[in-house]
């Protein structure tokens, strides 16, 4: 007789294992990506981990992956940031090793993820680098700067780095020279997942322009909204999100006198019914490090706009859906186009970003390392 319990277990014991470590899992687009990311390796026979340092979730937990918490709240109070991370690096190290084993690839997400994990004493590591590092962090020739940049520079030199665009990357090696090995692997999308939940609802709105993102600096909802003031505003304008900036937004709503065109929706759970329904989407945004809500509104079969940011937009869309940042007259002019013939900005989706290929090319990449480490 076969002990199904036990064979099950050498089973799991036996099976590779992957860990992704974030700050939290609340809506952002680097959040669904660790998950969409971890679906994929799954598939491909992993058993997944998910470690997270804030409680906060807004998204649905997938039940076939493992789920982690360690509370960086209470180590807050030791003084001085450098110690603390270390500390807390032991900490977290300590909690790999008793609750998950040696993983075969422990994946960092963000800043926060990154200063800890650059103290860890773990092997198998890797950042995944999620923006344009020199945007995001305002690199400038201001003393404040180059103090970020070495310490960014201590922190990325240590491991190798996944640029999730072929943009990112390049800025990254432009930011801080060939200080550790990159390669450019685009976000995972989940096709089959996001179809799904397009059809869970259809949206009471019709004929509409949809916008999805959180109010902050890089997505420029005021350059949106100045030029969507200059159209016919023949369409109303959806924004969904939410974020710092969402009073100073609404205020420009009421100065430009769009109350009436502009629809706020906060951020939803769910936002793939907007995206699927609008006629197109738009972004704005002055920097992108893949820019995910492109790939997802494709995968819908929704027509988009979008600034031509130094990395995402062009490495998802033709050129003729592409706009100058920053500049009103233009992003307006293809508004206006947009709305009179939608259909003219579709674009296919790439089959290339299915989660198991781009697990496929993680895995890739990570085993590259490693020869490359031991040779």
């Amino acid at each position: 007789m076969i002990d199904n319990t036990t064979e099950k277990k050498e089973n799991s014991n036996s099976k590779e294992k992957v860990l992704l470590v974030i700050n939290c899992l609340q809506g952002g687009g680097a959040e669904r990506v660790v998950l969409t990311l971890g679906q994929g390796f799954y598939d491909l026979g992993y058993e997944v981990h998910i470690l997270r340092f804030k409680p906060r979730v807004d998204y649905e937990l997938n039940p076939k992956l493992n789920y982690h918490f360690i509370d960086f709240k209470r180590y807050k109070l030791i003084p001085k940031l450098e110690r603390r991370d270390k500390v807390f690096a032991f900490v977290v190290d300590r909690y790999i090793s008793k609750n998950i084993g040696q993983p075969d690839m422990i994946l960092s997400n963000l800043d926060r993820a990154d200063s800890i994990l650059s103290n860890s004493k773990l092997p198998n590591i890797f950042y995944v680098i999620h923006n344009t590092v020199s945007l995001l962090y305002k690199f400038d020739n201001t003393n404040a700067a180059d103090t970020l940049k070495s310490k960014m520079i201590n922190i990325y030199s240590k491991h190798p780095c996944i640029c999730v665009s072929k943009g990112a990357e390049k800025d990254f090696v432009e930011s801080f020279g060939n200080i550790t090995p990159t390669i450019a692997i685009h976000n995972p999308v989940d096709r089959d997942y996001i179809q799904k939940l397009g059809d869970v609802f259809t949206p009471e709105y019709q004929d509409y322009i949809v916008h999805v993102g959180s109010f902050k600096e890089a997505k420029r909802h005021d350059v949106l909204l100045k030029a969507y003031a200059r159209t016919d505003q023949s369409m109303p304008l959806l924004l969904l999100g939410k974020g710092k900036l969402k009073d100073e937004i609404e205020q420009l709503v009421v100065e430009l006198n769009l109350e009436e065109k502009v629809v706020f929706l906060g951020f939803q759970e769910n936002p793939f019914p907007y995206i699927k329904h609008a006629k197109f989407k738009v972004l704005t945004s002055d920097w992108e490090g893949f820019a995910l809500v492109i790939a997802e509104a494709l995968v819908l079969g929704t027509p988009v706009i979008s600034t031509d940011c130094p990395s995402g937009p062009s490495e998802l869309l033709p050129d003729n859906n592409l706009m100058p940042m920053s500049d009103v007259d233009a992003i307006s002019e293809k508004l206006s186009l947009a709305m009179k013939n939608p259909e003219q900005f579709f674009s296919e989706f790439d089959g290339s970003l299915l989660p198991i290929t781009i697990a496929k090319k993680y895995i890739a990449f990570a085993s590259d390392s490693k020869i490359k480490e031991y040779s």
